[in-house]
């Protein structure tokens, strides 16, 4: 069976991500999807939050199983039998950090890093300038999946009471 891991922080899930895990599940019997546990930061959503979101998101595809980690990437990969990663680039500045990232994971375990050019459409698109945008009340609408769009604003309507 061949398992891939889409790994991030999914603060919130945005269309770019969704284009990386959909495309990820035509190659991989089993593509599961990390969401990054990370304690000394505060997130717009809890970990609960970021997996129910992204299960919602990925209904249609029936090759998805979404789970928190923390430690080391390659450490969930080996205890998981995941041979393979796949990161999304954005840019060529995602590149240079990127491939010491897979250079780094492949020593230490062996586990392969693939990458997989953003959609010429996302390609700008980061969590943290949809949700930049958003609290100054720009319409990101169309960066999100429906539900993700919904519950940002109803979080940032929470925040501002």
């Amino acid at each position: 069976m061949r398992r891939a891991v889409c790994p991030g922080s999914f603060d919130p899930i945005t269309n770019g991500h969704l284009d990386i895990i959909e495309r990820a599940s035509k190659l991989y019997d089993v593509v599961h999807v990390a969401v990054a546990v990370n304690r000394s930061k505060q997130g717009m959503f809890s970990v609960d939050e970021r997996i129910a979101l992204i299960e919602e998101t990925t209904a249609h595809l029936d090759n998805i199983q979404v789970e928190s980690h923390s430690g080391l990437l390659v450490d969930y990969c080996t205890a998981r039998g995941i041979p393979a990663i796949i990161k999304g680039l954005r840019a060529v500045s995602d590149f240079d950090y990127e491939l010491q990232m897979a250079q780094m994971n492949h020593g230490l375990s062996g586990v392969e890093t693939l990458f997989v050019p953003t959609s010429p459409t996302y390609s700008f698109l980061s969590s943290s300038l949809v949700k930049e945008v958003a609290s100054l009340g720009g319409d990101v609408s169309h960066l999100l999946p429906g539900v993700v769009h919904a519950r940002l604003v109803e979080r940032i309507a929470e925040r501002r009471k």
